[in-house]
């Protein structure tokens, strides 16, 4: 069967989004290991392993955006479980951002931020229904309605 256009724009944005993190996590990375070398104070040094930590888990994260991209390519069912778990997790986090968005409306980027926020949630809502298409489970080889 043909990969359906849905599932190779689903890729695209997860290799975007996957490489978009990369630099970031490297980012991340490398700013924390100059930081806490350079801090001479001891929440220097915490804040500067504790961005480093959080570059580390943001490649990781990057790794599996970036795979289960590869992996939906290709058609492989795993990439297809993987690619709803991947943006279930990420719809239950920009849910929990918008109501933080809320906490702070009289911030001046608050209507970036709500806006920002409602377009990814409408995306990981389009992503989860159109995975759950017959036609596209059926071009995983997955059985079943």
């Amino acid at each position: 069967m043909e990969r359906p256009a849905g599932v190779t724009i689903i890729a695209v944005l997860g290799i975007i989004g996957g490489a978009v993190l990369a630099v970031i996590g490297l980012i991340l990375c490398t700013g924390g290991a100059l930081f806490s070398g350079m801090a001479q104070r001891p929440l220097g040094i915490v804040i500067g392993a504790g961005s480093a930590v959080v570059g580390v888990i943001l490649l990781g994260i990057a790794a599996l955006y970036i795979v289960t991209a590869i992996g939906l390519l290709k058609l492989q069912a795993w990439a297809r479980i993987l690619a709803i778990v991947l943006t279930a997790g990420g719809l239950f986090l920009s849910v929990l951002g918008l109501f933080d968005a809320f906490r702070y409306p009289h911030m001046l980027f608050f209507f970036g931020v709500l806006v920002r926020h409602i377009v990814v949630i409408a995306i990981d809502v389009w992503i989860l229904v159109y995975l759950f298409q017959p036609n596209v489970k059926q071009a995983f080889g997955a059985t079943g309605s």
